[in-house]
């Protein structure tokens, strides 16, 4: 109906010599408003010196509309244009929903647009905490949505198993292993004090018994031993929740296939490093950033800024047309330097989506929960998983906006009621279920959809929350491309809530299952689009649709 109103306008506002180009259609706040409304009328007033009612007054009476789907047209306050469509229409459309199914809402393939999304990338140095869950959980359904809107995607994980935080972790291990051989040995400063470490340290010491107390100077082997342990936990994790990744990049590759030193010569072929007290300069001045940045070390050791810009060439080097990074919002200083340092390269960074989700606290009633990993009391996301199950974790992480901090109710994530909204919406998939197992009990068979569509017609589909909860459900596809292209889940976890709404509304309204066997085959029907719909959704969410609660 979008793209039908579309073009009509458009071909009204080319026959009064108007531009067409900036026709924007809006859902009106306020339902009796219509359907659809468009401000194009303000927005070209003064481009055409008229006053905005006056243009709209214009484009509506060159309008060529057929009754049939648009039953009402007005103008209203300084020149909105109103839009009412005709239920036969509605209704009509409608039907493709239960055609299309599991696929209501997918779009087709956008041609060869290749998209690299990367998130968790957490460095292996102990389990998730339960505060990697937000970036675990918006990550996936980012992927998911991009993958629906059409985009062909590769999930990716980078991770750093070198550096002075892997040093630490090796050393913590031995500190731990020396201890169990009954020694007073002194624990590292800054060093992770969780009782993994002393777990890792148990299993090298059951391996190896006390053989390595002077053998691994470097502490090489432990925090080898430790780096797979630790990467395991973070697998195994993430496949708890369903969240999976196409490839597992390792930073240290970048070094030993050389990649970090052509990205330095490079930057001297253009002029942009330079080196400084026997340190290596990138001239980011030159790239209109407020001072030059160190990428190498005088110690020879790079900074993070090398090896990220390293990384992310490698990405468009791989064939990637959308690359997207999410980050918590400690990295938020980072990001400039390395998109500068990316375009200097000769790519566009206009390509580059960088998400920053801020940070989550838990509670649990009145008590703050806390979480660091080298701290000894960390609540983990495995422990949040068995507090309050996966569809809790995914739904919860994801029903606010990525920029704005996040408390997470553990209590309320629990809590079995309609306050719940996980809860809420999983509960209508659920009736929804029992519906049509009553109605297979009595004879019908609910899967035919050709039977359940014979009487889906607007004579028979017309008392109001029917209607409404059909535009609803409508507007399906578009809400999952509004939420692709505005990277916000979170909008969809909204749009599932209005639909399981707008369900029991017409439930508590209407008897599905009754004498009228036309009535009950569109019911059911409808019965089905909402089931389908809801599945879809929770299914990008990665939220369990159960057909029983």
């Amino acid at each position: 109906m979008k793209n039908y109103l579309l073009e009509a306008v458009r071909e009204s506002l080319r026959s009064l010599n108007y531009s067409a180009e900036n026709v924007i259609f809006d859902k009106p706040k306020i339902a009796a408003h219509g359907d659809l409304t468009t401000n194009v009328a303000m927005i070209l007033a003064k481009s055409v010196g008229k006053n905005p009612r006056d243009v709209a007054q214009a484009i509506v009476r060159n309008l060529k509309l057929d009754p049939q789907r648009v039953t009402a047209v007005e103008i209203a306050g300084p020149g909105f244009i109103n839009f009412r469509f005709a239920s036969v229409s509605v209704v009509e459309e409608s039907k493709k929903i239960l055609r299309e199914g599991m696929n209501f809402g997918k779009a087709s393939a956008v041609e060869k647009v290749k998209a690299n999304v990367e998130w968790v990338s957490a460095n292996p140095t102990g389990p998730l905490h339960s505060g990697h869950g937000r970036q675990v959980i918006l990550g996936a359904a980012i992927a998911n949505l991009l993958e629906w809107a059409g985009y062909d995607v590769t999930r990716e994980y980078y991770f750093n198993n070198a550096g002075n935080q892997m040093r630490k972790l090796g050393e913590s291990i031995y500190a731990r292993y020396r201890q169990l051989l009954g020694e007073d040995y002194p624990f590292p400063e800054e060093g992770y004090q969780g009782d993994y470490i002393r777990e890792i340290a148990k299993e090298i010491f059951e391996d190896k018994g006390d053989s390595l107390c002077e053998t691994d100077p470097e502490r090489n082997y432990f925090r080898k031993r430790g780096e797979e342990w630790c990467f395991a936990s973070i697998r195994k994790t993430l496949g708890r929740l369903g969240v999976h990744h196409d490839v597992f990049y390792n930073e240290d590759s970048l070094y030993t296939s050389g990649k970090i030193n052509e990205v330095i010569e490079e930057f001297r072929k253009r002029n942009l490093a330079y080196d400084h007290e026997g340190a290596v300069w990138l001239r980011a001045t030159a790239l209109g950033l407020d001072k030059d940045r160190v990428i190498v070390k005088s110690t020879g050791e790079p900074t993070y800024r090398l090896p990220d810009i390293a990384y992310h060439r490698e990405k468009f080097r791989r064939g990637f047309d959308l690359v997207v990074d999410i980050f918590g919002a400690d990295h938020i200083a980072t990001i400039p330097d390395v998109l500068a340092g990316v375009k200097a390269l000769g790519f566009n960074t206009d390509n580059v989506k960088v998400i920053i989700h801020q940070m989550v606290s838990f509670v649990s009633g009145d008590e703050v929960v806390k979480m660091s990993k080298r701290n000894a009391k960390v609540y983990t996301l495995d422990e949040l998983i068995d507090e309050v199950g996966s569809d809790a974790v995914h739904y919860f992480f994801v029903m606010r906006s990525a920029n704005t901090h996040l408390e997470f109710d553990i209590e309320l994530a629990k809590e079995q009621s309609e306050k719940n909204p996980v809860y809420y919406l999983q509960y209508a998939h659920a009736r929804i279920a029992s519906i049509l197992r009553f109605a297979q009990e009595q004879g019908i068979n609910v899967e035919d959809s050709a039977l359940l569509l014979s009487t889906f017609n607007s004579e028979i589909v017309k008392e109001k929350e029917e209607v409404d909860l059909v535009k609803l459900l409508l507007d399906f596809p578009e809400i999952i491309q509004n939420c692709a292209s505005s990277y916000e889940p979170h909008r969809l976890t909204t749009y599932l809530r209005e639909v399981a709404e707008a369900f029991h509304r017409f439930y508590h309204e209407h008897r599905v299952v009754g004498d009228n066997k036309n009535l009950m085959l569109a019911r059911l029907a409808l019965c089905r689009m909402t089931k389908t719909v809801i599945a879809n959704g929770c299914m990008i969410l990665g939220v369990s649709a159960p057909e029983k609660m």
